[in-house]
Parts: structure tokens; C-alpha cells; sequence
């Protein structure tokens, strides 16, 4: 393929094809002087400001992200310009961390680090897994990573996704509001989107029992803030994603009753950067090969 490549990490360098003209750009140093020949960009995990790049390269071909999500790079992407995603990349660290939020949340996991900074020993018996209904909202290869974690803890689960898949067990959205009054917990995996922005607002919290369980990590503004502090506690919530994003050290989130917080950090386990760096020198191989590249993103038409 014409153009030089910028990928984030030096192993790919290593491991591209010989016939490729290959640079590194890590996000944190500073990227190449000149990018006008750059035709296959590889954009750094986890660093907002790679996408400005985009503007200094006017023979771009392809964008790679290593996020599942691609929001972010729709208004900055140049016409023309094919884009792929990272979607496989994040299923078992973002399984992981999700499983983790619930765990703690269930088993009050904040509530006793507090107590042993403050070396009080406070016991009480507190909610468990097993045998909770869990809905994951948004049932793709993560949420199908996250179940396969969840069965052994002798949970339901019951899957939702934006169509119905009956043959696979899978309810249309259209079904949550008659899911939501029987859930223990729903796990909300759902990307951001213009149909799903407020998916989980005032109306599905309401029919949400007390006590109920909501873990995000998919997108922040997919659950309603507004509507999360409204509850007061009632509904209780483990966020990975928040919305606003970073969340201010003022935001009143920090501080409302059962909710706890990590800062979008699920998909950034140790396990995501080796499956992300072999995924990438995949994708050099086929670009070198003319080949077509892994997790096409279908992008509409301008005016479509």
C-alpha cells in the first residue's frame, strides 16, 4: 500500500513488513515533524489528542482505533477516510472489571477499604451474586464475555441488545421496560449513540426495584446523571464511564449515595495491550498484502 504507517508502539515497527515505511507515534512524545505521506494511521490507545493529527495527513487512507467506540473520531475523520475499530480488543479486561464493579458494589468491598484505612472493625453481612438476575444491556462480545463470567456465580442473565436475536436468545430494546421491574443488576455495555443517549433515565430507574444494581461501562451518557442523582441512593450504581467525562472533583457523583466510581479504566487492563499489538501487526500484514482489513467500521454517506 501507498503512504507511510504511524503505529503507537515500537514492536510493530519491528514486526511490519519490510516492504512497509513504518513510524511510531506513542501519543506522549511528539509525533513525526512531517505526516503528509502518511496513508494508514494507528491512533494511541487512550490519548485525546491523536486525533488532531488527522488534519496533517492529506493522503490518509485508513484510521485504526484500538477503543471498540468510534464517537469520538466521527466529526474529525476526513471524507473518504475508512475506519476501523478495536472491537474484540477490550472483551475479557472489560469483563473483568465489570465482574469486579459488581463484586464490590454487592459485597461492599469500598465500605471496608474505608474501614481498614481507618482500622475500624465493623462486620455486617451484605448482598451477594449468586442467584441475582443480572440484564446486560447492549449484548455483544463483551457482554457475552461478561456472562461467561457471571454463570459460574450461579447468576441469570438475560440478554438485550438494539434488535432481537431470538435464535439466540437475545430481547430487542423494545423489551427493557419489562425486563427492568425483575432485574437484581443491569450491566449497561451499550456504545453511545444518538438512539441511546439517556437509554437508562428516570423512567427505567423508576421501574427498577430498591436496591437494584446499574454498572456502566460502556458509554457515560447512555445512563442519565441527572436521573442516577435523582434517586438518592435508591437505585445504587458501579461506574466505570460517567458522563460528564473526566468527572469534575466537584461533580456531586463522588459523593451520592451508592454509587462508586473508577475512571474509565475497564479496558485498559495488562491484558488488552499484548491482544492489541499482535491485533495491529495483523492489520499491517494485510495492508501490505492489499488485503482487507480487520473490523471495518460502516460509515454513512456524506447527506445519508
Amino acid at each position: 500500500m501507498d503512504g507511510r504507517v504511524l503505529v503507537p508502539w515500537q514492536e510493530n515497527r519491528a514486526n511490519a513488513p519490510a516492504a512497509l515505511r513504518v513510524d511510531v507515534y506513542d501519543g506522549d512524545s511528539p509525533p513525526p515533524a512531517d505526516l503528509s505521506d502518511v496513508g494508514f494511521y494507528v491512533l494511541p490507545y487512550g490519548r485525546r489528542q491523536a486525533t488532531d493529527l488527522l488534519s496533517r495527513m492529506p493522503r490518509l487512507r485508513a484510521v485504526q482505533l484500538l477503543t471498540a467506540g468510534y464517537e469520538h473520531v466521527l466529526d474529525v475523520l476526513p471524507p473518504g477516510v475508512a475506519l476501523y475499530n478495536g472491537r474484540g480488543l477490550h472483551d475479557a479486561s472489560t469483563a473483568e472489571h465489570a465482574v469486579a464493579l459488581i463484586l464490590a458494589a454487592q459485597r461492599d468491598l469500598p465500605r471496608w477499604a474505608d474501614d481498614q484505612r481507618r482500622g475500624l472493625w465493623r462486620p455486617h453481612y451484605t448482598r451477594s451474586l449468586a442467584d441475582c438476575r443480572v440484564l446486560i444491556v447492549g449484548y455483544g462480545s463483551i457482554g457475552a464475555a461478561i456472562e461467561d463470567r457471571l454463570l459460574p456465580f450461579e447468576t441469570e442473565v438475560v440478554r438485550v441488545a438494539r434488535r432481537p436475536r431470538p435464535d439466540e436468545g437475545v430481547h430487542g430494546i423494545a423489551d427493557l421496560h419489562a425486563l427492568l421491574p425483575e432485574a437484581d443488576i443491569v450491566v449497561v455495555v451499550a456504545p453511545h449513540t444518538p438512539e441511546t443517549t439517556g437509554l437508562i433515565g428516570t423512567t427505567e430507574l423508576a421501574l427498577l426495584r430498591d436496591d437494584a444494581l446499574v454498572v456502566n461501562v460502556g458509554r457515560g451518557p447512555v445512563l442519565d446523571t441527572g436521573a442516577l442523582l435523582a434517586e438518592k441512593g435508591r437505585v445504587r450504581a458501579a461506574l466505570d464511564v460517567t458522563d460528564p467525562e473526566p468527572l469534575p472533583a466537584d461533580h456531586p457523583l463522588w459523593t451520592a449515595p451508592g454509587v462508586f466510581v473508577t475512571p474509565h479504566v475497564a479496558g485498559g487492563s495488562a491484558t488488552f495491550y499484548p491482544r492489541a499489538r499482535r491485533f495491529v501487526d495483523e492489520q499491517l500484514r494485510r495492508w501490505a498484502a492489499g488485503e482487507a482489513l480487520a473490523n471495518p467500521v460502516p460509515l454513512e454517506p456524506a447527506g445519508g
